[in-house]
């Protein structure tokens, strides 16, 4: 692995430094093909970084660069106190040899993309740190903070490659061990109906505001600046946003302002479209979309299959077209994906072929390893979010339980992205766990 280093430069209470690493596109294959990684470093103003010890972030997703802070926002106030924090641009994200619309025509056909992107989900991402750590930390090992996603990769690290590691923190990212794309989608769809229904008790006069716009775009979809198509599932799909702490605000205040009277009577207003539009567009993380159920994906011989829009047919409240017809709410989807989202996005239709092979792929590898998780060594800490909208609660408590050693909090007083709300709380607490 080659690695440049650039200067540094500061913000407000940090000094930053910008790294980048050259690794294997394929870690079995150190002789071919090689991709680009960056990573910046963080480091408390007035603190020598060589008397800290390393904390490696790994973000949410899969698909999302490593989050840009200013300074020293949310956890990072708490782990700067302690640590020389390494912000990883995972691999195909930020500046890590991005995979987008773009990028990926360079890699030739659909079949060809495919393939290629096979390389992109947490065994490999894993490989990618132990590059980096036995590079910046001259082989000692370091701490580990996974996010979402961010704690799938974490979990198998310690599957895989322990022995680079101090110690694990995980936030609202506990996989289940074992389960499948199908399964984890008949666990999620009960509990995205609990956030609709939660959402529709805390905001009643939404129902009939849903109901409506669902109504409106069932006879005119809606076609955005840039090409976005916006139809009843792309609408529904706003349910996303019910698993963050203030989500379900955000989508009260998206669906009071959808209409305004025009000459040709009601329409959905340029505010509500352009604010959809950012919330749907896939622009700025692809892969999320692409390689979301392949990070479930642990069964040779098991295509993912669009399990997500295979397990929905069997949840008839989440069909639109049935509940217009009817008198019920409209529910909102949530973290899922479907063949539409890449006819009805630009930044995915041009990989609309790669998604289908994608779905359709076997050969997909184990990604834990049970036998040595149940003999861990390595101090680990999980913040388990008592209704997680993103991760099943169930399997994260059956997954912590068969990590040996491993110590769990387990709050209703953060969502999802808790360590974005109350980072600095979140982070002190895992961190109290460890010395416990």
């Amino acid at each position: 692995m080659t690695r440049q280093r650039s200067h540094s430069y500061r913000q407000p209470g940090v000094v930053l430094t910008d790294h980048h690493f050259t690794v294997p596109l394929d870690h079995a294959r150190p002789d071919g093909e090689h991709i680009e990684l960056y990573a910046r470093e963080t480091v408390a103003t007035g603190k020598d970084p060589e008397r800290l010890p390393w904390l490696l972030y790994l973000e949410g997703g899969p698909g999302f660069g490593a989050r840009r802070f200013t300074g020293r926002e949310a956890w990072l106030e708490r782990a700067l106190a302690d640590y020389r924090v390494l912000l990883l641009d995972q691999r195909g994200t930020g500046r890590s040899t991005p995979a987008n619309r773009q990028t990926l025509p360079l890699r030739g056909t659909p079949a060809q993309q495919a393939d290629y992107l096979v390389h992109f989900r947490a065994d490999s991402i894993v490989r990618d740190a132990e590059s980096i750590r036995r590079t910046l930390t001259g082989g000692a090992p370091w701490t580990v903070l996974g996010q979402s996603f961010g704690g799938f990769c974490t979990t198998h690290y310690l599957s895989t490659a322990p022995e680079g590691l101090t110690a694990a923190l995980i936030t609202g990212g506990l996989p289940a061990l074992d389960a499948t794309a199908t399964e984890v989608y008949e666990a999620a769809y009960p509990r995205v109906e609990r956030k609709n229904l939660a959402h529709y008790a805390r905001y009643p006069m939404d129902v009939e505001r849903a109901r409506r716009i669902a109504a409106h775009l069932a006879e005119r979809p809606a076609e955005l600046p840039g090409g976005h198509r916006l139809t009843t599932e792309a609408f529904q799909s706003l349910g996303l946003l019910l698993g963050t702490g203030d989500g379900s605000h955000q989508l009260h205040y998206l669906l009071e302002n959808a209409f305004v009277t025009t000459a040709s009577g009601p329409a959905l207003s340029d505010t509500f479209l352009e604010t959809a539009r950012a919330h749907l567009s896939f622009a700025g993380h692809p892969l999320y979309a692409l390689l979301h159920e392949a990070i479930y994906a642990q069964d040779p011989a098991a295509p993912t299959g669009w399990a997500a829009e295979r397990v929905r047919a069997v949840h008839p409240r989440f069909d639109a077209a049935k509940t217009l017809a009817g008198a019920d709410p409209l529910l909102f989807t949530g973290e899922t994906i479907h063949p539409w989202h890449f006819t009805t996005d630009p930044a995915l239709a041009p990989l609309r072929e790669t998604a289908e092979l994608l779905a359709a792929r076997t050969g997909w590898q184990p990604l834990y390893d049970p036998a040595r998780l149940a003999a861990n060594e390595v101090p680990v800490a999980a913040a388990v979010y008592h209704d997680d909208m993103y991760v099943d609660t169930a399997h994260s408590l059956r997954t912590a339980r068969a990590i040996r050693g491993l110590r769990t909090w387990v709050t209703d007083e953060y969502e999802h992205d808790g360590v974005r709300a109350g980072g600095p709380h979140v982070l002190d607490r895992l961190l109290t766990l460890l010395d416990d």
